[in-house]
């Protein structure tokens, strides 16, 4: 990502990387773009200066500057269209953010045509091993998540899990909905955890909790907005099938779900009853960040028609797609292959791009399929960017 960002700051006045607190933007950027001056807005100080004289503040740190956590001050984003407006030098300004709920909405419309947005969510698999840090054991994988600081100081999952949900989670949540009753919606996010990987029903989960459908997709929405959660939508391809159209829910991180589930080791996630869809949430964020890490919009989606056939992942855009199984198990056996099958079957796409990625570590040529290991992911990934069918 790293290269694309600088590649970006070439050609745009203004880059704005979004994505969940903590997943390692402002050591990114600052990284990336050491000469420019460095803002943090979380800085009492600094967002009261920015809030109250927003020009003389601009004036000061607006000629190469990187303005950390800009969501806690977006009526800055006006003055510096003004600036760059005069003086649209590329690279003049980055941005970070950790709420796309309103601040996304107000990067497109201030900023139109003078920015370029990237999304960093917590390290990639392919990350972790490159620098040497990568578990060897999938479940170990799962339960510690992937979020940088857990790897950097070689913390406590669960403890940092603990005080990442009370610090920031919340903190955010009360900014943007002004929640009183943080029992309710921990009751909420633990009840949602306990849904990825299955179709979203809003009803059902405001229902369990004791708050108006409403309700439960205003906090819905929050979640989404600083990357908890992501709600894969229904690919919508006519095989003379009526198809489900609700959307999917799935946690960004598996740590994070395995710390809601109150999945206490890795040892008790080996026997836990949601192991197989903490898997497929691992591997739709793995397939998330493939695209995201190249500065694509995703094309993800699942289908499932009213019958129960269902694909996993389906990536691409007709008539090119490619048909994604996920199956937690460590032995491939035939009954992994049946919604691949049962695709393969209305579309007549070929086994070559149909897939399944398993629990175990052998990948394998089948003639029902393509099959790797969840260490190889990356190889999956990299044939969907192959072909262009991750991007939009």
């Amino acid at each position: 990502m790293m290269k694309i960002l600088e590649h970006l700051a070439t050609q745009y006045p203004v880059i704005t990387v979004l994505g969940p607190r903590q997943s390692g933007k402002t050591t990114l950027v600052r990284v990336a773009f050491p000469d420019h001056e460095y803002v943090s807005l979380e800085e009492p100080d600094r967002r009261d200066f920015a809030h109250t004289d927003p020009r003389h503040f601009l004036s000061i740190y607006g000629k190469r500057v990187i303005l950390d956590e800009v969501q806690r001050v977006p009526e800055l984003l006006s003055y510096i269209q003004t600036l760059i407006d005069i003086d649209g030098a590329p690279g003049r300004f980055i941005l970070t953010g950790s709420s796309n709920l309103l601040l996304l909405e107000k990067v497109t419309q201030t900023l139109a045509g003078r920015v370029a947005l990237m999304t960093l969510l917590p390290f990639s698999l392919s990350e972790l091993s490159q620098a040497g840090m990568a578990e060897d054991d999938l479940d170990e994988s799962l339960f510690k998540g992937f979020y940088p600081r857990i790897y950097d100081r070689n913390l406590e999952p669960r403890q940092w899990y603990a005080n990442y949900v009370t610090t920031f989670l919340e903190r955010d949540v009360r900014n943007v909905l002004k929640i009183a009753d943080l029992e309710r919606f921990q009751l909420f996010l633990r009840m949602c955890a306990a849904r990825s990987g299955q179709l979203l029903n809003l009803s059902a989960i405001g229902n369990g909790c004791g708050i108006a459908h409403n309700t439960a997709r205003s906090w819905m929405s929050v979640l989404e907005a600083i990357y908890i959660i992501y709600p894969l939508k229904p690919h919508f391809i006519n095989f003379n099938k009526r198809l489900v159209k609700a959307p999917k829910l799935y946690f960004l991180d598996p740590g994070l779900l395995c710390y809601l589930l109150e999945i206490d080791s890795p040892r008790d996630l080996r026997i836990h009853a949601n192991r197989g869809a903490i898997f497929e949430t691992w591997v739709v964020s793995e397939l998330l960040k493939s695209c995201l890490n190249l500065g694509l919009p995703p094309r993800l989606y699942f289908w499932r028609d009213y019958t129960g056939h269902e694909v996993d992942v389906v990536a691409g855009s007709h008539p090119n797609l490619t048909p994604i199984e996920i199956k937690s198990g460590s032995t491939v056996t035939k009954d992994f292959f049946r919604g691949l099958d049962y695709w393969r079957g209305l579309s007549g796409v070929s086994p070559e791009e149909c897939w399944l990625i398993y629990g175990g570590n052998q990948d394998q040529k089948r003639s029902h399929g393509t099959v790797v290991g969840w260490k190889s992911i990356g190889t999956l990934a990299d044939h969907l960017n192959r072909r262009g069918e991750l991007d939009g």
